[in-house]
């Protein structure tokens, strides 16, 4: 997903010359913490909303352009590049400029994490998985193989580093919640499974003879 694809271009602005009583009244009525602000018709950065609260409110925004947060996207980027300068600088909103540096519209956070929760397929229905292993051992194609030996398929993939030990933390999500077997294949080839999340085959199976032998004491 581009970033044109989550812009919205009737979100207002405010120009340095405006006041600061002027951009919290705004950010008050649309619920943000930032704002864009144009100088001659170009972007000069968001203005924050604690900032501006710490300012007398009959100043004006250039006041506080040294606080600007001089950051946006381009609507050609790849949308994970305004999530990744949303969190680096907290922003509840995200500039897309063109190459004139001429605002087209921001992207609201709110936008940002629906886009995100799409591309992990969380409104997908399956279960999750996640798993430890060193680098050297880390084999998309063989965990995708031995997750297709059980009938199911990946979904979703992920991996991270983590800091403290340098180990692969892979999360998976497959297209079944039944995952027993899944995480006893991957067991068996040595793979360690921190948690996973799911509905396991053995429970399945107890339930459906609980609900046969209540049916038999109500006979």
């Amino acid at each position: 997903m581009l970033a044109k694809q989550l812009i919205q271009t009737n979100f207002p602005t405010i120009n340095l010359s405006d006041k600061v009583a002027t951009a919290l009244d705004l950010m008050e009525n649309f619920d943000v913490q930032h704002l864009p602000v144009l100088y001659e018709e170009k972007f000069a950065g968001l203005v924050s909303k604690d900032d501006l609260l710490d300012t007398d409110e009959n100043a004006p925004v250039a006041a506080l352009q040294n606080h600007f947060a001089v950051v946006s996207v381009k609507a050609e980027e790849y949308y994970l590049a305004a999530l990744k300068i949303a969190a680096e600088h907290q922003l509840s909103v995200v500039a897309v400029v063109n190459e004139q540096k001429e605002l087209q519209g921001i992207i609201t956070l709110i936008e940002l994490i629906k886009a995100t929760a799409n591309f992990l397929s969380c409104n997908e229905p399956g279960g999750l998985i996640v798993l430890e292993t060193e680098k050297r051992h880390f084999s998309f194609g063989e965990i995708s193989r031995l997750i297709e030996t059980n009938d199911a398929y990946i979904t979703q993939l992920n991996t991270t580093i983590e800091q403290e030990t340098g180990l692969i933390i892979v999360t998976i999500k497959v297209n079944t919640l039944e995952i027993s077997d899944i995480i006893a294949t991957l067991q068996r080839f040595d793979y360690i499974v921190r948690y996973y999340f799911g509905e396991e085959q053995y429970n399945n199976e107890l339930k459906e003879n609980l609900n046969q032998l209540m049916f038999y004491l109500n006979m």
